[in-house]
């Protein structure tokens, strides 16, 4: 009798002991998955913390162009961009000493906006940090506490110069001496006469002997790579090739004149108002935004170009040849018009970070100006 009680109060206790156990049990349980929701809250939030600091130091580097203007523009650009990313419907705001600039990847010392605009010409590096972000802790508080502050940080800059370059448009602007400055704008249209002036095309054979190559060369840029300052001649196309003109370049204005150019293979800008510069077509206010068709695909940047630029002594109408001096970014302010004497307006932008091409460690100098963005860490 005796020992049928002692085992009746045994198994009590290791029932006790078995409850306690998995209460102590289920609560690590929940306390883990508690914490596994907590830390999963905290990597997305630093993934998007960190896509706008990313976004930002990017949009910063495409403003540098070696000008004080420059690096202000790069702030405003930062600035503009951060504040379109949203954590719990709330933007992510910091302020312009958010952004600091450098003249090398890994300078120790990155400078303010004032500072930067002292040293403009050399700046080539932006770093953008995000303001703290309070991301609050639901379920482990007693061990991570209320909140947790996360904050990101981003670099981007120039990468090394290109000094071979692709996708340009086959016509060329004509250097006479006179430096071609930020902001300018190059007319020119089709002549009926081989001389060159601004009010010539020069066309460039690169594209191909037929209008429809001009076309096409101009709707996508040609299928073809160049460096600037060798001896690397193109033939040139004298001639009426307005038509061609016309058609090529207003696809990027969501035009499409001819079944040979169409909006699945050459597509339009994804702003194709007309009568902006280039400034505005990146901060668009009210009225300064056309959308294309929605039924195209649009793309950003279709209205930037790359040009080149030949010397007026370099440069024949006859189909004989020329060199390339340089290359040059152009922002196409509006349509060609209508007619033999319609106009191509062309705005020099000083954008040294837009380039398509590479670096050949064999191939010419170049000006360090011609490069593309970088995300560096």
């Amino acid at each position: 009798m005796k020992n049928r009680s002692n085992k009746q109060a045994g198994s009590k206790r290791e029932r006790g002991s078995i409850l306690a156990t998995s209460a102590i049990g289920m609560l690590a349980l929940l306390l883990a998955v508690g914490l596994g929701v907590d830390i999963s809250r905290f990597y997305l939030t630093k993934a998007e913390l960190q896509n706008a600091a990313d976004a930002a130091a990017l949009a910063a580097v495409s403003a540098l162009d070696t000008s004080p203007d420059g690096i202000t523009k790069a702030v405003d650009r930062a600035v503009a961009s951060m504040n379109k990313f949203n954590f719990g419907n709330e933007g992510v705001s910091f302020p312009r000493a958010n952004v600091l600039f450098a003249k090398k990847l890994n300078d120790t010392d990155y400078m303010d906006e004032a500072s930067a605009q002292l040293e403009a010409e050399d700046i080539r590096f932006v770093r953008v940090t995000t303001d703290p972000s309070a991301v609050p802790v639901s379920f482990a508080v007693s061990v991570l506490g209320t909140s947790k502050d996360l904050t990101a940080t981003a670099t981007a800059g120039f990468s090394v110069p290109l000094n071979v370059i692709c996708n340009f448009l086959p016509v060329s602007v004509i250097d006479y001496g006179t430096p071609i400055t930020p902001g300018q704008t190059y007319t020119f249209r089709a002549g009926t006469n081989n001389s060159i002036s601004p009010g010539n095309y020069q066309i460039l054979a690169v594209a191909g002997e037929g209008g429809k190559d001009v076309r096409v060369g101009l709707a996508a840029g040609v299928d073809r790579c160049a460096s600037p300052g060798e001896e690397y001649a193109v033939d040139t196309k004298p001639g009426l090739t307005s038509g061609a003109v016309r058609q090529g370049l207003n696809t990027r204005f969501d035009e499409y004149q001819t079944s040979q150019v169409t909006p699945e293979e050459m597509p339009p800008d994804s702003n194709i108002k007309e009568g902006i510069d280039y400034e505005t077509y990146l901060n668009p206010g009210t009225g300064d935004i056309k959308t294309p068709n929605p039924n195209h695909t649009s793309f950003d940047g279709r209205r930037v170009v790359i040009i080149p630029i030949v010397k007026e002594g370099q440069y024949d109408p006859g189909r004989n040849v020329v060199k390339f001096d340089r290359f040059g970014y152009f922002f196409l302010q509006n349509k060609v018009g209508s007619g033999n004497g319609g106009d191509l307006v062309a705005e020099f932008i000083p954008v040294p970070v837009l380039g398509q091409g590479k670096f050949d460690p064999n191939g010419p100098a170049t000006n360090g100006l011609m490069a593309t963005p970088v995300l560096y860490k």
